[in-house]
């Protein structure tokens, strides 16, 4: 099964068995009703579920600062010092990206001034996902750029059953308040406020398909950075690309979870047949090729195309969350790309590297989003809010139309605020 496209000059040399996008289980109502009870409940509500679904027999959710000193304590020094490697990047890029996001004055007529401020939202949930294995990076890519946006306070969830050094991550990440709360639950009390957690303007990290239909669900009045499907890495290539690095990359992605989506599009049918079968010698010797093996098998996708224009075109509908260059003039034909989420540009730029520590953010676009937003950045924890203010020349500039617009739509209303402003300059006058 492939991506439905009417994009032409696409031959498949393998093709998903399945659709990763739509291959879910029906979750809408058990999430509905994990999100009432909180709201309705709060902790008692919270304790049920942590009890249910993470076998928590946790009464009081927050960690101590004890405990932040104890995982920390604990946390490997090689560890400490790769996490905190990670952290300077993270931060070093995220007030790169600040930096160029600026307060704005104009004056767009006389007398009419407007502008914008940069306003750092006032408290941010972080999401900090459990999984099989201890991932520093994830509480970093969430928490160290909400704190270089000035977040006055950031919260962070995480499973109850979460690796300890998980604990130690958020911590050296500069979570202001960790709790220990997983799952739709953990959104529900970031979204309404319990007893002891507060609420949030806004919640940010992936999970889950629980934690996933929980943020669309709360999605309005609370704002969510994005919806997280399934990881995805894509490579474009032509006849220059390396079959083993190809399949190493893609089994690199794979292991993260049975319905991670990767793929390669290129226009050479010898490389895409190489890579198949590299990907299928590189199972035999894997340690996680239980579940790198049952993605790819599901979910991995090899297309060859006729034209490096069908190539361009067919890695734009998929708007890959994770997309690499292979191709002669790598930076060159980057720039004929338009969707995906974060690009690596050469076979010297691996995915692998932006997921750890060299500074770009990992939570990104899936399913298609790429087709319309980016990944997570230190501008998702700020607001552009604008502002004007009018000399008694601006008025003259806009009153009159406002005035004649206001009468044409029959807003009576309208007509008159814009009409009262003229009127006292006159009689002042």
């Amino acid at each position: 099964m492939s991506a439905k496209t009417s994009i032409t000059g696409l031959t498949w040399i393998k093709s998903p068995e399945r659709d990763s996008i739509t291959d879910t289980s029906s979750i809408v109502e058990t999430v509905a009703e994990v999100l009432a009870d909180v709201r309705s409940n709060g902790d008692a509500a919270v304790a049920k579920y942590s009890a249910k679904f993470d076998n928590s027999d946790l009464t009081a959710f927050e960690v101590t600062a004890a405990e932040r000193e104890q995982a920390l304590a604990e946390l490997d020094p090689e560890t400490r010092a790769d996490t905190e490697f990670a952290i300077a990047n993270v931060r070093k890029f995220a007030e790169a990206q600040l930096g160029t996001i600026g307060s704005l004055e104009v004056e767009t007529l006389p007398g009419v001034h407007l502008g914008h401020r940069v306003i750092p939202l006032e408290r941010v949930g972080c999401y900090v996902p459990g999984g099989r294995y201890p991932l520093l990076s994830a509480p970093i890519m969430t928490i160290v750029p909400a704190k270089v946006a000035g977040v006055d306070e950031v919260i962070a969830c995480l499973p109850p059953n979460a690796h300890k050094a998980m604990i130690a991550g958020c911590h050296l990440a500069g979570a202001d308040r960790i709790f220990k709360i997983g799952g739709a639950q953990a959104i529900a009390a970031m979204a309404f406020g319990t007893e002891t957690v507060p609420a949030v303007n806004k919640i940010v990290g992936p999970g889950n398909a629980f934690v996933n239909e929980a943020k669309r669900q709360i999605f309005g009045p609370i704002g969510i950075d994005q919806l997280a499907g399934p990881s995805e890495i894509y490579t474009v290539a032509d006849d220059t690309g390396d079959a083993e690095m190809l399949a190493t990359d893609m089994l690199a992605q794979a292991e993260h979870d049975i319905r991670t989506r990767v793929g390669l599009i290129t226009t050479s049918k010898a490389l895409a047949e190489a890579t198949l079968a590299e990907v299928h010698k590189q199972l035999e010797t894997l340690s996680t090729a239980e579940t790198a093996g049952q993605a790819f098998r599901d979910y991995g996708e090899i297309v060859v195309c006729d034209s490096e224009e069908a190539m361009i075109a067919y890695s734009d509908h998929i708007a890959a969350e994770h997309l690499q260059v292979h191709t002669k003039d790598a930076k060159d034909f980057a720039l004929k790309l338009r969707n995906y989420g974060s690009l690596f540009i050469g076979t010297l730029a691996s995915v692998v590297y932006s997921d750890k520590c060299s500074g770009t953010n990992h939570t990104l676009p899936t399913m298609g989003a790429g087709r319309y937003t980016g990944g997570l950045w230190v501008g998702a924890y700020v607001k552009i809010a604008t502002h004007q203010w009018l000399t008694e020349e601006g008025v003259k500039q806009v009153a009159p139309p406002a005035v004649r617009q206001s009468a044409s739509e029959g807003l009576e209303g309208h007509r008159r605020a814009a009409q009262l402003r003229l009127d006292r300059m006159q009689i002042k006058g």
